[in-house]
């Protein structure tokens, strides 16, 4: 880490405390002051060095943010709802993916392989974005829990179609076999690897009631099984999950010591908002350099598809379950619909893209204008949403 490095970082840190402060006495979505925070910076002349990778995103940012949301989860208000939030994560990502492809190829013009690779990367709804708005909205309950964990999991149905489609493109053939292999293989591998991670810390923490120890665990938990799965090229998100609901639920029944439950809740509140805080700053940052008026069409194209998307994916799925002890109220159909965002996840997909992909600098800016219209319409639009619906208090 050289020297520029950690001078643009202690910069981003000051900003994202100082438009904190602003946001919250101007009553903004703090996100949203953060990617306009960050669109400024990119102007300025001494705008900090720090490049929006795939390999930042995925390796440094998202496993804290997915850790410290799966940590406070608690197993038995998920298993209550969990087919609900699993079609949601599966099948209505493939659903949403189908459209968004559909609709930028017969209305953008794109090539069927450049649609189906957007269609993919954009479908899945963003752990950081969601969690995010949410919180701040202050959403309780059934409705926060479903959104919560709907982002938390149907990342891994997108990552996998979009693997499958690149694999496909490289002209290797994949049987239906072969793609249900890949899901188990890739969903399955990441789960074990959360259990043997998250087992043998929690089996460590167990035997020490020095708070400071404790805390390290949990560290090591949210990125070794990350790291371990990537590393075995399976699935680092559900690996985090799986950690940090097993480190959550069972800390809460005394695997760790008072004074480290905490500690660990008080470093990962905070481990949080940094994460977040860079996330948001670097997505404004980047946003910048995207010449999103010369792909005009094609961005707004693809807005109104992944809303579209998104509409098919939550009412016919929770218009089958009406008559079901699995039945969504209406009024949080609206609010599932509306606050399926998009974020940091689709923009490291995009930006991992093999460099000689077809359309890539397109898919890569529309996934920018995109995850802009999620931050500033949906973003400042959620709050009042949830009002409106009385989902919350006014």
């Amino acid at each position: 880490m050289d020297l520029a490095f950690s001078k643009s970082a202690l910069l981003l840190l000051l900003v994202a405390a100082v438009v904190a402060m602003l946001t919250r006495k101007l009553r903004l979505p703090y996100s949203v002051g953060l990617v306009a925070a960050g669109m400024i910076l990119a102007l300025a002349p001494w705008s900090p060095k720090i490049s929006l990778t795939k390999e930042l995103i995925f390796t440094a940012l998202l496993p804290p943010l997915i850790f410290e949301a799966s940590f406070h989860l608690r197993w038995k208000e998920l298993r209550r709802d969990l087919p609900v939030i699993l079609v949601l994560a599966t099948a209505g990502v493939l659903l949403s993916a189908g459209i968004s492809a559909a609709g930028m190829h017969f209305f953008a013009h794109w090539d069927w392989f450049s649609a189906v690779v957007f269609g993919a990367l954009i479908a899945a709804t963003d752990p950081v974005s969601v969690i995010a708005t949410f919180r701040e909205a202050k959403a309780q309950g059934r409705l926060r829990l479903l959104i919560e964990a709907e982002s938390l999991l149907n990342d891994g149905t997108a990552a996998v179609a979009l693997g499958i489609a690149l694999t496909l493109w490289s002209g290797a053939h994949i049987s239906a076999l072969g793609t249900l292999t890949i899901v188990l293989v890739t969903v399955g591998g990441g789960i074990l690897c959360g259990i043997v991670v998250g087992g043998l810390l929690l089996f460590l923490a167990g035997r020490t009631e020095d708070h400071l120890v404790e805390l390290t665990f949990t560290a090591v938990a949210a990125y070794g099984s990350f790291l371990l799965a990537d590393y075995f090229q399976m699935s680092g998100v559900f690996a985090t999950i799986t950690a940090g609901l097993m480190m959550g639920n069972f800390a809460a029944f005394g695997v760790l010591s008072e004074r480290g439950r905490e500690a660990v809740q008080a470093f990962w509140e905070f481990a949080a908002f940094i994460a977040n805080s860079f996330v948001f700053l670097l997505i404004g940052m980047h946003g910048t350099s995207q010449n999103i008026s010369r792909v005009w069409l094609a961005a707004a194209v693809g807005v109104v598809v992944v809303l579209l998307g998104r509409a098919a994916a939550i009412y016919p799925i929770c218009g089958l379950l009406s008559r079901s002890q699995y039945a969504v109220a209406v009024r949080q159909q609206h609010a599932l619909f509306w606050g399926g965002l998009r974020g940091a996840l689709a923009l490291a997909l995009a930006l991992g893209l093999p460099e000689d992909v077809p359309a890539r600098a397109e898919i890569i800016t529309v996934s920018f204008a995109v995850v802009a219209f999620s931050v500033f319409v949906q973003g400042l639009t959620m709050t009042p949403l949830l009002r409106a619906i009385r989902e919350i208090s006014k």
